[in-house]
C-alpha cells in the first residue's frame, strides 16, 4: 500500500462492510418474512426481491440465490449464527455483576425459497438446550471450602 492513500483504504473497507451477527439476529427475531417480501427497489440487485437474510446480501435472481445457499460463505454464516450473540447482559456478567450463563446453541436452517414462502413455509430458529457440564454444575452449588475439596477429589 502507498502512504498517501488512507482515504482510499477507508472507502474500500467500508464499501464491503456487511451487517454484524447481532444485527442479523435481530432481523431473524423481529420479522424475517418482511425482509423476504420487500418492496421493489431499483437501486439494489434484483430489485431487492432476492435477499439472503442470514448473510444480509441481495442477489440478481433466484438461481443466484439458490447457488449462494450451497456456498461455504453461507454455511459459515449459518454456523456462526448458531450461537447466541454477545449481549450487554453478558458484558455486565463478565464485569462481575452476576454469574456466568453459557450462551445457548440454536439450530439454524437456511431460508425457504420464494415458492415455499408463498405456500406458507416460515423461517425457523430453534433453541437447543444443552446440559451444564457436571463439574461446573457441582462447583456452583457447593458452599464450603471442604465441600470443594470433596468435589475435586471426586473429579
Amino acid at each position: 500500500m502507498h502512504s498517501g492513500d488512507t482515504h482510499l483504504r477507508r472507502r474500500w473497507r467500508l464499501r464491503s462492510r456487511k451487517k454484524d451477527l447481532d444485527e442479523i439476529d435481530a432481523d431473524l427475531k423481529n420479522d424475517p418474512e418482511k425482509l423476504l417480501k420487500q418492496e421493489i427497489d431499483l437501486d439494489k440487485p434484483g430489485f431487492a426481491q432476492f435477499y439472503c437474510i442470514h448473510c444480509a446480501t441481495y442477489y440478481i435472481n433466484d438461481q443466484a440465490l439458490q447457488a449462494h445457499f450451497r456456498t461455504k460463505v453461507h454455511k459459515r454464516r449459518l454456523k456462526a449464527l448458531e450461537i447466541e450473540p454477545y449481549t450487554i447482559e453478558d458484558s455486565l456478567r463478565a464485569a462481575g455483576q452476576g454469574s456466568f450463563v453459557q450462551p445457548q446453541k440454536r439450530k439454524m436452517e437456511t431460508q425457504p425459497t420464494l415458492a415455499d414462502v408463498a405456500d406458507g413455509k416460515r423461517i425457523k430458529v430453534n433453541t437447543v438446550m444443552e446440559d451444564e457440564k457436571p463439574a461446573k454444575q457441582e462447583l456452583s452449588k457447593v458452599k464450603k471450602v471442604a465441600d470443594y475439596k470433596k468435589v475435586l477429589e471426586e473429579l
